[in-house]
């Protein structure tokens, strides 16, 4: 299509992984099994907290908030994906398309929200447990939940718009698995700046002022933790953060990796960006369960209890 038409489409094309077509059908065997396990670990972490009342603490709390939005993004954005991968089903509406923008960004910054709130659970606990449950209270949980939600919807509802609003002249081929705001900015031809610097904005008053808050508590943590009389109690307390700082690693490195790529990475080829951009969306809504699953004994041994009851 010619490069000084402008056009509205009605749809677009999602090419899927570019430059890695001949083994789609391949990639969609692990897309497929870290979905299912995504719902498997999510759904039984949120049963398991649910019916258990001792679990129901502000970490724990958090955690179900956390597992809530893996499940949507994980089910934004699979399922295409797969339709991709299997029956070669590029085509997505506009509206769609939108909506899967919106989706993805606004529950991916509400996911990096509530693994700040986990981080200022920490660190109320360790830095002044006296006061954790007075701090920490059902309102202040819900309120904190709330919050979180709102910054989301807030900072990500303009996208959307601004999508619709520009006019595209290049092509309706998104070379990606699913709709990316900076992907569609790409496709317009009229003056990104202001899409551009508002992205930008976006991003860093959630996943970066989110990281920024979580390596400013863990600094005090850190120095609290050091100066406890005897190492055995210091390596207790740093046993109770151990699941956090996984699933900080888990979320934030291909976050960031995808969020550099995207504006500074030039030199890094496509295929590349893609697939991790696809980690990114995966693999921390199926590692979070496991981790909390594996290294937290309270919910290890509930899990094993109604696994034990089931099977007698």
């Amino acid at each position: 299509m010619s490069n000084n038409t402008n056009f509205h489409p009605s749809t677009f094309l999602l090419l899927g992984i570019p430059g890695m077509e001949a083994i789609h059908t391949w990639l969609s065997v692990p897309f497929c099994l870290v979905y299912l396990s995504a719902l498997v670990g999510n759904f039984a972490i949120l049963f398991i907290i649910r019916t258990d009342s001792n679990l129901h603490e502000p970490m724990f709390l958090f955690l179900c908030m956390l597992s809530v939005a893996d499940l949507i993004i994980s089910t934004t954005a699979v399922p295409k994906i797969l339709s991709i991968f299997w029956f070669h089903g590029r085509e997505i509406h506009f509206e769609a398309c939108l909506v899967q923008v919106f989706l993805i960004h606004s529950l991916c910054s509400m996911a990096s929200g509530f693994i700040w709130a986990m981080t200022f659970d920490r660190y109320v606990a360790i830095c002044d447990p006296l006061r954790h449950s007075t701090i920490l209270t059902p309102r202040v949980i819900k309120n904190l939940g709330l919050a979180i939600v709102f910054r989301g919807v807030l900072l990500f509802s303009p996208q959307p718009f601004m999508l619709r609003w520009l006019p595209y002249c290049r092509t309706n081929i998104i070379p990606h698995t699913y709709c990316e705001f900076m992907a569609l900015i790409k496709l317009a031809c009229a003056e990104t700046r202001i899409c551009r610097i508002y992205s930008l904005t976006a991003a860093f008053l959630t996943g970066g002022l989110d990281f920024l808050l979580i390596v400013c508590s863990y600094v005090i943590i850190l120095y609290t933790v050091f100066h406890l009389p005897s190492k055995a109690a210091r390596l207790k307390t740093l046993g109770t953060c151990g699941s956090h700082v996984c699933v900080i690693l888990a979320a934030y490195t291909p976050a960031f990796f995808t969020f550099l790529t995207h504006r500074f990475g030039q030199h890094v080829a496509p295929h590349i960006h893609i697939f991790v951009a696809n980690i990114h969306l995966l693999v921390p809504p199926m590692v979070n369960p496991m981790i909390y699953g594996i290294r937290t004994k309270r919910i290890r041994d509930r899990f094993l209890q109604a696994f034990t009851f089931h099977k007698l």
